[in-house]
């Protein structure tokens, strides 16, 4: 076997055994996790405030607003923040307000502008207003389980400084709501599990558990503002604090209803962009990501040697999205007898979402027009170069290290 060809199988196979590793991290974390919460649940918890950021009507809005009154939590108080009184979502919240007059619940209108982030400029009024000590950010289209908040504090830890969680998609309708569930939790979520397992947990914008001394102690809200994204510079302000950010058990469910082509390309798309521009180390072996390059590299070889490709890649196949869908059937994430073909198309968009990240850096959220860093070789690389000296050194000492140990 010639060179290319051993370069070739050496990818496939270690593409492969780092999905299958991925995939039983994260299951078995998601095993272990029912007891971690349910360990909490006689647990005195402080008070908390919960903050929402509304802007328009999304699918599901009922049940994912109605879902903020119906938590079994004994001391806390909600926050719906709004730019503008003529917000289409205005008499919805003011009608489940009225409804639940046992929960404390306000509504909060004004748009202090501080930055170019329309949804943290609509938080800030929100988190000023906050009485208590702990605030949680959930944005609208979370739908809260009765045990939101319980299961959020079972994640803290004496070294956290931020807890958060990524959306996992449910109750598509359609095929492209069906591709972003494949994106959001067999792909994407996964990932976020596997990393911060590793010890290395990424911010999530959908929900996160601050202790407002520690944010305050960086700045105050408008310190997330130093990103584009207000989850990017939640995890550089953990990190420079020496604190971690940590994952909830599980994954808070996002409804989808039905989505359009643009509407989950537009938005991957958008995701793409900003962790190129705030994590580009992090960011790059997207460009590896996927089934797809594995299933060609198997495709050369299996030619190469005179095996049946369409068989190799096929059981590759069966490997690869077999494993996506037992990971997802052990987090009680939504399975459809179709996910196969959802995961691959998925996967053939990775390639073309790692370029179209690369070459632009504006996108549209929610109707304002944002755009992140444009991509700078020479700036990047002196972002990157301290990263990369860092990790040569501690392989330096490690390396001087086992040799010490050696007779």
């Amino acid at each position: 076997m010639t060179a290319p060809l051993l370069a070739l199988a050496f990818f496939c196979i270690a593409a492969t055994a780092i999905h299958i590793v991925s995939i039983v991290i994260v299951a078995l974390r998601f095993r272990r996790a029912g007891q971690r919460t349910a360990a909490t649940a006689n647990q005195s918890f402080p008070p908390v405030s919960l903050i929402r950021p509304l802007c328009g009507i999304d699918n599901y809005a009922d049940d994912t607003l109605r879902s903020t009154f119906d938590l079994d939590y004994s001391r806390y108080e909600v926050l719906f923040c709004v730019a503008s009184s003529k917000d289409p979502v205005v008499p919805l919240v003011e009608a489940l307000i009225a409804e639940h007059p046992a929960v404390n619940a306000k509504l909060l209108f004004g748009n202090e502008r501080v930055n170019n982030n329309p949804k943290l400029n609509n938080v800030l009024k929100g988190w000023r207003a906050a009485k208590y000590d702990w605030i949680i950010l959930a944005d609208s289209n979370v739908l809260m389980p009765r045990d939101y908040i319980q299961r959020l504090f079972a994640s803290w830890r004496a070294d956290t400084g931020l807890v958060a969680s990524p959306p996992a998609g449910c109750r598509p309708e359609g095929i492209w709501a069906e591709l972003e569930c494949a994106f959001l939790n067999t792909y994407q979520a996964r990932w976020q599990y596997l990393i911060d397992s590793l010890g290395r947990g990424f911010a999530q914008g959908k929900t996160m558990l601050w202790r407002r001394a520690d944010l305050d102690g960086a700045g105050g809200i408008e310190a997330l503002g130093k990103e584009v994204a207000e989850d990017a510079a939640a995890t550089k302000i953990v990190r420079d604090a020496g604190l971690k950010v940590r994952l909830v058990d599980r994954p808070m469910a996002q409804p989808l209803g039905r989505r359009s082509a643009a509407e989950v390309w537009n938005r991957q798309v958008r995701w793409a962009r900003l962790r190129r521009a705030s994590f580009m180390l992090y960011f790059l072996p997207e460009a590896l990501a996927g089934g797809i390059l594995p299933m060609i590299a198997a495709a050369i070889v299996a030619n190469a040697m005179g095996l049946p490709v369409t068989l190799c890649v096929g059981l590759l196949g069966v490997v690869w999205y077999g494993g996506e869908m037992l990971l997802a059937a052990a987090a009680e994430w939504h399975l459809p007898a179709l996910y196969p073909l959802y995961g691959l198309l998925r996967d053939l968009l990775l390639p073309v979402l790692f370029f179209d990240a690369l070459r632009g850096s504006d996108f549209v959220w929610r109707g304002n027009e944002m755009e992140v860093d444009s991509l700078e070789p020479v700036r990047i690389m002196a972002r990157v170069r301290p990263r990369l000296q860092e990790v040569a050194a501690v392989s330096r000492r490690r390396l001087r290290s086992l040799r010490a140990r050696m007779p």
